[in-house]
């Protein structure tokens, strides 16, 4: 991914989401940082969700600074799924020279209500003796 290669590995998690949005966004996608979801118990708002990205207003898109996904950052992204409605979400892994990812599918979402899932394409690129992928 550009980002990574131009940043490099372990930076803070807000560096690699602006840049990512500075990217996408170059490249002709359509993202929305820190939309705001109110969460309601019982008729009552106890709060905001707040993902990091939401790619054409289907893919929730969230880099991570981890040495490795864990399944806490699965539920957390089921989570964000079930609020927002959507259906499809992108763990990045920034902590190593090659980017690592991890699709979350919510299962739960209704067909009906999903009119077209757009996912991000990714371009496989030769590098230094490495394939890297490139979100474009």
């Amino acid at each position: 991914m550009e980002v990574l290669n131009q940043l490099k590995p372990g930076l803070d998690e807000k560096l690699y989401e602006r840049a990512m949005a500075i990217e996408l966004r170059r490249c002709g996608h359509a993202v929305a940082l820190q939309s705001s979801f109110p969460e309601f118990y019982r008729g009552q708002m106890i709060g905001n969700l707040i993902p990091d990205m939401i790619a054409h207003d289907l893919v929730i898109v969230d880099g991570k600074v981890v040495s490795a996904f864990t399944d806490s950052h699965a539920a957390q992204m089921i989570g964000y799924l079930n609020i927002t409605g959507l259906k499809l979400a992108l763990l990045l892994n920034f902590k190593k020279a090659s980017l690592t990812w991890k699709r979350v599918v919510n299962e739960r979402v209704h067909e009906n209500v999903i009119r077209q899932i757009y996912i991000l394409p990714i371009r496989v690129i030769r590098g230094q003796n490495a394939l890297h992928r490139q979100i474009i």
